[in-house]
């Protein structure tokens, strides 16, 4: 067991209730990861139809750019809720500010994404906040997400609903969890997290 989860192992249940500082910093993370999902939906089109061409379902390796306000924000905020909370708003904005996937290929498959990255740190009951953790949780995503694009593609293959399912997790995992994580440490480093238990492990 390593130093953090030792430590958060130790926190008591009550101080997992949400402050105000919580929830201002969690909504700003939304707010911005919303507008990054609004400005990969206007240039996402050539990229998903490249990838998809080179296998049909190769194109969910890019779902990552749509996954990692969930994570990134219940690392720093490590409070229940914070993933899903995150994911939901940013995936709201996303569809206020319009896009072509409508509400149910915005807000909907953001509820899953949100549920799939909160799971990653309920598994592990809250207590595990670490790279692994974090990768778990963009991993489940990934898997949220492909679930959604699955159920509503019936004509889809198995092959190639396999190959979307594979590659959104393995992107959620590598790319929304790996570098939610990097990019946390790195707000550690400069003191921005001093108020959060996260800026003191």
């Amino acid at each position: 067991m390593t130093d953090t989860e030792i430590n958060a192992a130790r926190i008591p249940y009550a101080s997992r209730r949400w402050r105000v500082v919580d929830l201002v910093t969690a909504t700003a993370i939304a707010a911005a990861s919303g507008l990054i999902f609004w400005v990969w939906d206007l240039i996402c089109t050539a990229p998903l139809a490249l990838f998809g061409a080179v296998t049909p379902g190769l194109e969910g390796i890019l779902n990552a750019f749509w996954l990692f306000a969930g994570p990134l924000a219940a690392i720093i905020i490590r409070k229940p809720g914070a993933a899903l909370y995150a994911e939901t708003v940013a995936a709201m904005l996303e569809l206020l500010l319009g896009n072509q996937w409508g509400a149910g290929g915005s807000l909907v498959v953001g509820i899953m994404q949100g549920l799939g990255a909160e799971l990653g740190f309920a598994l592990l009951a809250y207590r595990v906040w670490n790279l692994a953790a974090t990768m778990l949780s963009g991993a489940l995503a990934g898997l949220g997400c492909g679930i959604y694009y699955w159920v509503t593609n019936p004509g889809w293959s198995a092959l190639r609903a396999g190959i979307y399912l594979g590659t959104s997790v393995i992107s959620g995992a590598l790319i929304a969890g790996a570098l939610s994580w990097a990019l946390y440490r790195m707000l550690v480093k400069t003191g921005a997290l001093d108020h959060f238990a996260a800026g003191r492990r």
